[in-house]
Formats: C-alpha cells, structure tokens, sequence
C-alpha cells in the first residue's frame, strides 16, 4: 500500500489536480447513428470556425441562439477544449451543439469532435443510477422506507440496520467512503462484489440519518447493490435495458468494447480554489473521511504526483462506477431529463407514471453544511437541486431554476431537467475545472438558457 501521508500531501501540492495520462485509451470516432437519429430535429444546422482551426456545429432554434452563441464563447474565451451541449424544450429538442477536438491528452490537439463523442460524466451518473431506484420504487418492488438490509442482510453489520433506502438516496447512509482502516486495493473499483462487501463490512461514519455527507462513489455500489438484489440483474444491465436502449440514448455504466473509440479522456486540472473547505480538511485531516473519499478508492482519483488518474483507463471505462462511471454525451444526459420533465416519457417510452415524475425535484435533505463538501448542500432522492455556496469558494455553486434538478459531474459537467419549463438540459466537456459544482463555462450555458426563457435574475442563487 502507498504510503497515505505522502500521496496526501502530494495531492494537495497540486491542488485538486488530477491529471489524466492513463495509457492504452485510443480517443477517436466511431458511428452511433441510432442514438444521433432518435433525437430528431429539423432544426436549422449552425456552423462556426475557431480561430484554433476547430469548428463547433449545431443545431438550434431561434430562441436558443443565444445558449448556442455561448458555448461557442466557452472555447473563444474560456479555454474548452472538446465538449457537447443538448437541450429540450417542451418535449421536442431545442438545441444540440458539439464541437473542438478530441485528443484532449495531446500536447497540440487536432482530432475534430464528432457529433457522437463520448465521455465520462463523473457524478452526472448518480442520476442515472438513481432513476433505476425509482423505476423499482415506482412498480413497488423497492420500498424507499425500508431499511437497505432488508434487501441486503449484510449492510446491518457496525451499526447500520436501521439506514434505509430512503437514507441511501440523500446521502445520509453514513457511508460516504470507506475509511483506511479498510484499504482498497488497486483497480478494486473494477470489483462490484469487493466494493459492496467492504461497504457493508464498514463502521458508518455517523449514526445514519443523523447527518448528511456526499457519497462520492459509494453511492453507486450502495444504489447499485440495491438494484441487484431485488430485480436480478447488474446495475449497468438494468440501465441499459430499462432506460438508455428504449430512449436510444448514447449512454453506459459500463461501456461495451465496441464504443471505446468513440471515448475523448478527460484533462485534469492543476488549478487550486483558495479555501476550499473540502481540501482544506484533507490537509488538516489525513485520515478522514475528505481524504478517503479520493485515497482510498483504489487509485480512481490517482495519488499525484506519483500515479496518474485510472479514469481514462479501458477497465474504468467498461466497470460499473455507478456514482461517477458513466459515458455519455449531452445529448444522452438531455434525452434522460427530457423523460422525466414531461410527465415521465418522452420520445413515445414512459419511464416512470406521471404522478411519481413529478415528485422526483422535491428536496429531502438540505443541510448547511455537509459532512463531506463542508459546505452546503441540497439534495432529494439521487438528484440535488440549487446549491449556493459562493460565500466559501468558486466552483462550488450550482445556480437553477426553483423546480430544476439533476446532478452535476467532477470537473463541470451537467444534466437536469426543469419541469415548470419542460426542459431538459445536458453539458459534457473533457478539459476539467477544480471543484466538484459547476464552473464559468457550465453556468454560463445554463444562465444563457434560463435567460432566453426570459428569467431574469439569480442574486440568490435560484433564476427567478
């Protein structure tokens, strides 16, 4: 086992840097005309050149242009590199954009962005996870009341029989990370029976459902696990079978070999956020639960300066990460909002009846300051809402509409839907910013959508 004090105490000489140079991944293009013909528009096709050679291309109607004319801003002037954004707007879409290059590794580079590029999402698929929770909620077969060793004997081992699926949805399960004293071993990320064993081994960090704290990437095998047990099939089958086949959407947890050439990596950053309350902790706690989330994960995050990020890697990308695993692109994380914000269907498939759909925005736990993040929080079940956290650090802040929800992803990503607008909205990029919420260039998408709707303000952290 690497020495955790010294991995630690590189990690925060970069900052939140985690630079990803995982070997053997070929970025490429591929064809997914499925997926890309399911999302039918006749929609005008818009074409710009940047001034690095890249074109960034579009479909997108008139009262959208501004979002459009924003995410071309984004590589102008704000340093994107490669990235897709997708909008719905009652019901039909309204925008998709996708444009730069996808050798995001690459010293200089030069591969152009296809339309049906993939990438990680990071925590944009704890969504996806948990909507599978809620399909089994919905048709009873899942009881969000329940204690999860109901399902999962296991899991009442050091205290945690009466944590209930309820608990597991908002992030008050205490199991946020598991802590050192069970260290993970390399790529044991790759193992959902090892990830769920040592889960339900663990001591909780709390007294669950007496406070709440992110599950960075327990979340997923926790969800996941659930999912298994009561429908007999993997989280990832489960997905696909349920949600991403029927809606035709370009989206994985746990990608088959056949679209790996499709994946651009993702580029870590070495840029810091002073004050950094989350950061901040792992420097005065090396031990604790902000320094296990990233450093006992079997080399996920990587250990810099020693060893890179295993995220880019072929085995990451084809394992079932269900907290933060996912490959999508915006369109896929917009076609999944889009079926929930319309009365649960969309594209003639019903995921969900329409009188649970509606629920799905409604906040459960709201916290000022999460166990995790040490900062506030808002979340429901599996989806969070509008957070503002501009008080303590940048990037920290998720500014939406007052009924919008959805989940960010680690770097900047995003998908939610609006259901007081029918909208659904999806952003993925591959240069990544520090912070775990969105920075300049997700917001400023999501500020030019919402003001197009003609919202006017968001001095408190919601666009009214």
């Amino acid at each position: 086992m690497i020495h955790p004090q010294s991995t630690r105490r590189g990690f925060l000489a970069l900052g939140s840097s985690l630079v990803a140079t995982s070997a053997g991944l070929v970025a490429g293009c591929g064809s997914a005309e499925a997926a890309a013909s399911s999302w039918n528009t006749a929609l005008p096709l818009k074409q710009v050149s940047l001034s690095n050679g890249a074109l960034v291309s579009g479909y997108v109607s008139d009262r959208f242009m501004p979002v459009f004319d924003e995410f071309v801003r984004n590589f102008e002037q704000r340093g994107e590199i490669g990235a897709s954004l997708a909008m719905t707007h009652k019901g039909l879409p309204a925008l998709e954009a996708w444009g730069g290059f996808a050798d995001t590794l690459s010293a200089k580079p030069s591969r152009p962005w296809q339309r049906d590029q993939l990438s990680l999402v990071f925590s944009c698929t704890k969504a996806a996870t948990a909507l599978c929770a809620h399909i089994l909620i919905a048709e009873g077969v899942l009881d969000l009341n329940r204690p999860i060793a109901h399902y999962w004997p296991e899991f009442a081992a050091q205290g945690k029989g009466a944590a209930t699926v309820r608990m597991a949805l908002h992030h008050s399960a205490g199991v946020p990370a598991i802590p050192f004293a069970t260290p993970v071993p390399d790529q044991a990320w790759a193992d959902v029976d090892y990830m769920t064993k040592a889960i339900a081994q663990m001591s909780p960090w709390w007294e669950p459902g007496t406070m709440q704290g992110y599950h960075a990437l327990t979340f997923g095998w926790l969800i996941g696990e659930l999912i298994r047990r009561v429908s007999g099939v993997s989280l990832g089958k489960f997905f696909h079978d349920r949600v991403a086949n029927p809606l035709g959407m370009d989206f994985w947890i746990g990608l088959p070999s056949e679209h790996l050439e499709r994946v651009a990596p993702m580029l870590g950053t070495n840029e810091t956020l002073p004050g950094d309350p989350f950061m901040s902790r792992i420097g005065l706690d090396p031990t604790g639960l902000q320094a296990a989330v990233f450093f006992n994960a079997g080399g996920w995050f990587g250990t810099p300066p020693s060893t890179p990020p295993a995220y880019n890697s072929r085995l990451s990308l084809q394992s079932e990460i269900g907290a933060a695993g996912g490959v999508t692109n915006g369109r896929g994380l917009a076609t999944m909002y889009a079926a929930l914000v319309n009365a649960g269907g969309f594209n003639g498939v019903r995921l969900l009846p329409d009188d649970y759909a509606a629920q799905l925005g409604t906040i459960h736990a709201a916290t000022a300051i999460d166990q995790t993040f040490r900062m506030s929080s808002r979340f429901g079940l599996g989806f969070h809402g509008a957070m503002d956290n501009r008080q303590h650090v940048a990037n920290a802040s998720i500014a939406l509409g007052t009924t919008a929800y959805g989940h960010a992803g680690f770097g900047g990503s995003i998908g939610f839907g609006d259901p007081a607008e029918q909208m659904s909205f999806g952003y993925h990029m591959t240069r990544m910013a520090p912070g775990a919420a969105l920075n300049e260039r997700g917001q400023s998408l999501v500020d030019a959508a919402y003001a197009a709707l003609g919202y006017r303000s968001k001095r408190n952290g919601f666009w009214v």
